[in-house]
């Protein structure tokens, strides 16, 4: 197969190529890591589903989500609430409500205490809060600046809900010592690399269902809507029904993320899904690149990677450090790494692996072709 057959070949299985690659580095994973790094990459992929649906909403919507950990917490708690009463079995109730003297879990408790529910719960509780909002502010015709400080806002009181409400969310120690998820032994290695593979595929899917997003018809219409909102209305669509779908697709990544967040880490607390949570959840879309489909989930695994080292390296000075990287990207490359996705396309037209590429030999090829003829 010569250049230009495989570069053909490569954009028409462009995707599935990505997806064997991406299978094959999930797999290498557990032989090169311990169970201790293996359990620091499970919890940067749930942060990095979180990356994943705020490149959907903010870098093709438009929309700056600063309130996502509101999603995360909800789709958290869902997962917690069900693994502590799967742990204390019927007819009990965790020991935090016994000190209040409750005696009967609360009815949304007792919701989730069927799996399936929980499991279709940790992404339709956040999905429904987000449409619902989103028919809200949208509907109004609130957007940039003001819609960012609103999300953030609406973060920030659920954060004050869950201290309040203490006889029921555990407060601010939250809702932690966990002892199982479905039956697994959360303390077997075994169950901890199946919690890790869950993780990895649960990222990978949601690559592509936004790279399949991007490539149809709704994601031109979530990009018109960010470009030209105004001629969006006079062609007959509506931007606020859009802004929901690509919001609430946002929202539901987010709460998968804080659902595999619960068994990986074994806690969640109002101090997971605050306003600083959520501000660093967009910190990894800023340095990955947030237009890009690749750039939220890599700038997500570099911050969090970063943050573990400086912190163990350098304890009293690692969020200096931090703050210097983002400064430094901020300063030379504003669009985030994904900036520097133009030297690709042209490796790619060297190698003729490009339409480009392709297309320019095609053009040669027949420039010979008609000379040969003459």
């Amino acid at each position: 197969m010569n250049a230009t057959g495989f570069g053909a070949f490569y954009l028409k299985y462009k995707p599935w190529i990505g997806a064997v690659i991406a299978i094959v580095l999930i797999f290498l994973a557990p032989a090169i890591l311990n169970v201790y790094n293996l359990g620091l990459l499970s919890k940067y992929l749930c942060y990095a589903m979180v990356a994943i649906g705020i490149g959907l909403a903010w870098g093709q919507g438009g929309m700056l989500t600063l309130g996502q950990g509101l999603f995360f917490g909800l789709g958290a708690y869902v997962m917690a609430i069900h693994m502590k009463l799967e742990d204390i079995g019927p007819g009990q109730v965790p020991d935090f409500m016994a000190q209040y003297g409750i005696t009967q879990v609360p009815g949304f408790w007792e919701l989730f205490r069927n799996p399936v529910i929980a499991v279709i719960g940790v992404a339709a509780v956040p999905g429904a809060i987000a449409a619902i909002l989103g028919l809200a502010v949208f509907g109004r015709g609130v957007r940039g600046a003001y819609f960012a400080i609103l999300s953030q806002a609406l973060v920030a009181a659920f954060a004050v809900l869950l201290i309040g409400q203490s006889k029921t969310t555990g407060g601010t120690n939250g809702l932690n010592d966990f002892k199982g998820f479905f039956g697994y032994d959360l303390t077997d290695p075994a169950n901890k690399r199946m919690i890790y593979y869950i993780c990895a595929f649960l990222t990978l899917a949601m690559v592509l269902i936004v790279y399949w997003i991007r490539r149809s018809f709704m994601g031109n219409l979530i990009i018109g809507v960010r470009d030209q909102e105004n001629r969006m209305k006079f062609l007959g669509y509506n931007p606020a029904s859009i802004k929901v779908f690509a919001f609430s697709m946002a929202a539901m990544f987010a709460g998968i993320g804080g659902a595999m967040f619960v068994p990986v880490v074994g806690i969640i607390s109002p101090s997971d899904i605050s306003v600083t949570p959520s501000i660093l959840m967009l910190a990894g879309v800023v340095i990955g690149g947030r237009t890009t489909l690749l750039g939220p989930l890599v700038g997500t695994l570099i911050i969090r990677f970063a943050e573990t080292q400086l912190s163990e390296a350098y304890p009293s000075a690692w969020t200096y450090l931090e703050g210097l990287i983002f400064i430094l990207v901020i300063a030379f490359v504003p669009m985030g790494l994904g900036q520097f996705k133009g030297v690709w396309p042209w490796i790619k037209d060297k190698l003729g692996l490009g339409g480009a590429g392709a297309i320019g030999a095609a053009k040669i090829a027949d420039t010979k072709t008609a000379a040969v003829n003459a």
